[in-house]
């Protein structure tokens, strides 16, 4: 017999305020939230469900069984825990607000911009200046596509795409993670002056990834895929509950990268939206993205352009979907996501500055108040 348990915010408010202060500041951020549910589940099954609030979440957390009883202690932890600041060459990025990420594929097949920098160096030099100057924190470069049914990518000829792209970013001053899960890309792109790595795969793929990341002591990117062992990262899709399971598989691969001696500050984390999941499973991580923050770690959500907004706004494709794009980074930023990686940073830091604006204001709206 087997339990679990998670504790999920589920309410939340504007300002702490409105809640004479019973209210949590979630990972750090600008959301607070003020009621949470503790889940418990035996062998799969959800068997119990508490709701309660910062007030009463320590008489909750004292009827769990012994067995859970530490973890529900630790996510409670986890969720008001404030992320450092991630340090990436002379750039600092905070994670007390969302980030920008921006996507830079030199790729000639990547399901939104496949071709547009692939074999031209100035092009997309000219394209990680552009997100730079428009606020993106983080210039992500990848040399695969990982769209379903892409043809793997010899090693040699991804870092032959990538390294130059690197180069450029960097002498530029941009912060630069590498997207891949091959290690000796990992290593070819941090010798060439990236910063960070994001491997959707988990650091699964490759078994020399964990033992390159460890050395190097460079921050990582863990998300989620089903076919994160595989060429295939969409194969072996089969969820009990997709939002407690990949909850349960990023956490066994975090708990994999710091028996590798990888630094717990260094972890980031990715539920992997459109990889080997349903537009139902998609829709439903995306309204519980605030229990991932009960990992401990800050959160990256790469929904940009995605096959979900299509398959909400009549088959849009993917240049189409700028619209969707925006609303899916703002239910990250509402859920307190530290890291959105996006194809139209301009409009995304927009949207996030504008975001800001308005939880700046609200945490004034009560200043007129007794007490």
């Amino acid at each position: 017999m087997s339990e679990r348990v998670y504790i999920r915010p589920v309410g939340f408010v504007s300002a702490p305020q409105s809640e004479h202060g019973n209210a949590i500041r979630l990972a750090g951020g600008m959301v607070y939230a003020s009621r949470f549910a503790v889940i418990l589940r035996r062998d799969g099954q959800v068997i119990e469900r508490w709701l309660a609030s910062p007030d009463t979440i320590a008489e909750v957390l004292g009827q769990l069984p012994d067995s859970v009883g530490a973890e529900a202690e630790a996510q409670w932890a986890s969720l008001t825990l404030a992320h450092p600041p991630l340090e990436l060459g002379a750039r600092t990025v905070r994670l007390d607000q969302p980030q920008a990420m921006g996507i830079l594929n030199v790729t000639p097949d990547s399901f939104s911009d496949g071709g547009r920098f692939h074999g031209d160096p100035a092009a997309a030099r000219d394209h990680a200046a552009e997100m730079v100057e428009a606020g993106a924190a983080i210039i992500d470069i990848g040399g695969e596509s990982t769209r379903p049914k892409a043809q793997p990518v010899w090693e040699g000829d991804e870092i032959a795409r990538v390294v130059p792209a690197i180069e450029a970013a960097v002498s530029m001053g941009a912060a630069v993670s590498v997207d891949t899960r091959k290690a000796a890309v990992m290593e070819a792109a941090l010798d060439a002056g990236a910063h960070m790595v994001n491997d959707v795969s988990g650091l699964a793929h490759d078994p020399r990834s964990l033992e390159v990341v460890a050395a190097r002591d460079c921050p990582v990117v863990l998300m989620h895929a089903p076919g994160a062992g595989g060429e295939d990262l969409h194969a072996g899709a089969e969820y009990n509950n997709v939002v407690f399971d990949v909850f349960d598989a990023l956490r066994a691969s975090r708990d994999r990268a710091l028996a590798a001696d990888i630094a717990r500050h260094r972890i980031l984390l990715d539920p992997g939206l459109g990889f080997g999941k349903s537009l139902a499973e998609n829709a439903a991580l995306i309204n519980a993205l605030p229990l991932f923050h009960a990992l401990g770690h800050p959160l990256l959500l790469g929904a940009s352009r995605k096959r979900m907004i299509g398959a909400f706004s009549n088959e849009a494709p993917a240049d189409r979907r700028l619209g969707g794009s925006i609303a899916l980074a703002l239910a990250g930023m509402d859920a307190g996501v530290q890291l959105l990686r996006v194809h139209d940073v301009a409009e995304t830091v927009q949207a996030r500055n504008v975001w800001r604006g308005l939880r700046d204001a609200a945490l004034t709206d009560f200043a007129d108040l007794p007490g």
